[in-house]
């Protein structure tokens, strides 16, 4: 059995990547499904479109490889977190669209709960703030919103999930209700130093226990398919939320080593081993991955701390889709260069308000500095300007709370192939960003995790030996230049800040 399958869910595709024993792509297979905005700040997904759109590209990267099923030794599982889920146990039928964690619609509940004196406890036990973006607070809009759910919740007849546990159900046909310990603590319900799904917090978020799925180990038996799906009934060994995923497959496995991935959003973690680091500059502390063992050890669990900026990706999409200046993703790059500078225009992808450091859920987009000499280019650049300028706010962050002079920055994810964009990031954290010759990272975690359960690798020592090199950006940007533009970013993003009324 010589391949791992990664079902890689993310916010706007699912894929479906097959690596060999040398972590090495094989074959890929991909497909983009729809985005809804029903109102202002709200982002919905057909839970019922990603289940589809995510078993056909595993069934489309096996029939593309030309291999069956009985060569996939296991499947791991990574998925854009925090989205949540409500769907009816007999039909399996999603009771509404999945709430995608980019929407800001219980941001008032959060202001509530923080008013009522509760954000240290949440703090304390889940290692979050207190934000929309966490599912716990979309949960309960659910049952409260939806005709009839919280009397079904009540009664057991329905189940919640992040999309891991949704591509579970469905890929065993029902049989097994499951998370693992990455995706759960992103839900502001579970205690991170417990691994637990806590009593309190379900009591302070009005959340029935029995809507919960088990949480299992990110490495280990979790479930089998059905075999109808694929052809033959394969063990799933792995599962991590995106983000926590990346960090393994960039094989950050010592305390102090950090990554950065550019996709949607662009999310920072670092390595912090066994200690659930409480941030003073408004990071995450979260669950890493919990590696394989007898149930849920905390002797098993790695932390890390996060830093979280929402629109990253999404910003040159919204070049692409909203304002039509290229035509697509790829063209950025290109346009930007054409300009050797923005001449002080400063782009604010607040789109679902900002996350660390400022972490302003009433904040929206926002361009300054436009002048009548302002031209498409300007923006473009300005654009990827805004995806470095956030990750160096969280940059900075995180060397602050670490207490570690962070010396590289190891990046992966779509957008890490863009050499202009790699720069200025280089650039504006005066340290070397290094990029791996396999930036495939999110999946590829997901498989790390999966095939370290079964054998298929045999430790960390061999997975770290595999992690390569593509290129290797070295800051070219004085240290009086980089302050005054970071300090001009910070400028652009107060304008950005509160914007909406609440």
């Amino acid at each position: 059995m010589p391949y791992i399958l990664a079902l890689d869910q993310g916010t706007t595709s699912s894929r479906a990547i097959l690596f060999d024993r040398a972590g090495q792509v094989v074959e890929v297979a991909q497909q983009e499904f729809r985005q809804f905005f029903p109102q202002s700040g709200w982002v919905e997904h057909d839970a019922a479109e990603i289940w589809r759109t995510q078993l056909a590209m595993a069934q489309e990267v096996l029939r593309k490889a030309s291999i069956g099923a009985a060569e996939v030794d296991a499947i791991g599982i990574t998925n854009q977190r925090e989205t949540t889920v409500l769907w009816d146990r007999r039909t399996g039928e999603p009771v509404a669209h999945a709430i995608v964690w980019q929407d800001r619609r219980t941001a008032g509940d959060c202001d509530a709960l923080r008013a009522q004196g509760h954000l240290g406890t949440i703090q304390k036990k889940t290692g979050l703030v207190l934000d929309a973006y966490f599912s716990g607070t979309k949960l309960r809009w659910l049952l409260d919103n939806v005709p009839g759910a919280r009397a079904r919740a009540d009664k057991g007849e329905l189940a919640f999930g992040t999309i891991d546990s949704w591509l579970i159900w469905n890929l065993t046909g029902g049989k097994r209700h499951v998370t693992d310990a990455s995706n759960a603590s992103r839900t502001l319900l579970f205690n991170i130093h417990t691994l637990r799904w806590d009593p309190q917090l379900l009591e302070l978020f009005d959340i029935p226990a029995s809507v919960l799925p088990q949480v299992l180990p990110c490495s280990g038996e979790l479930a089998r398919t059905d075999e109808a799906l694929l052809g033959r009934s394969i063990r799933i060994t792995g599962s991590a939320g995106d983000q926590q995923a990346a960090t393994f497959g960039q094989a950050c496995f010592a305390p102090g080593m950090a990554k950065n991935t550019y996709g949607t959003g662009c999310f920072m973690l670092l390595n912090t081993a066994r200690h659930a680091v409480a941030s003073r500059h408004k990071l995450l502390s979260t669950v890493a991955w919990v590696g394989p063992g007898d149930g849920l050890q905390a002797a098993q669990a790695c932390y890390a701390l996060e830093g979280s900026v929402f629109v990253a990706g999404a910003a040159v999409q919204w070049l692409r889709d909203g304002l039509g200046i290229i035509d697509s993703a790829e063209a950025v790059q290109a346009l930007a260069g054409q300009v050797a500078d923005t001449d002080d225009l400063y782009l604010v992808p607040a789109f679902a308000g900002l996350g660390t450091p400022d972490w302003d859920g009433y904040a929206r987009g926002a361009m300054v500095g436009i002048t009548r000499g302002t031209t498409r280019a300007h923006v473009a650049r300005a654009a990827l300007e805004s995806i470095a300028l956030q990750s160096a706010d969280v940059f900075a962050a995180m060397a602050a709370d670490s207490g570690i002079a962070l010396r590289e920055l190891r990046v992966d994810g779509g957008a890490s192939r863009n050499d202009l964009l790699m720069q200025m990031q280089a650039d504006f954290l005066g340290v070397p960003v290094v990029r791996p010759r396999v930036t495939e990272t999110t999946a590829l975690g997901a498989a790390y995790l999966a095939g370290l359960a079964t054998g298929f690798w045999s430790g960390a020592d061999e997975l770290a030996a595999q992690w390569a090199m593509d290129r290797r950006f070295e800051p070219a940007m004085g240290d009086a230049a980089r302050t005054a533009k970071r300090a001009r970013w910070r400028q652009a993003v107060e304008r950005a800040k509160g914007w909406v009324d609440h």
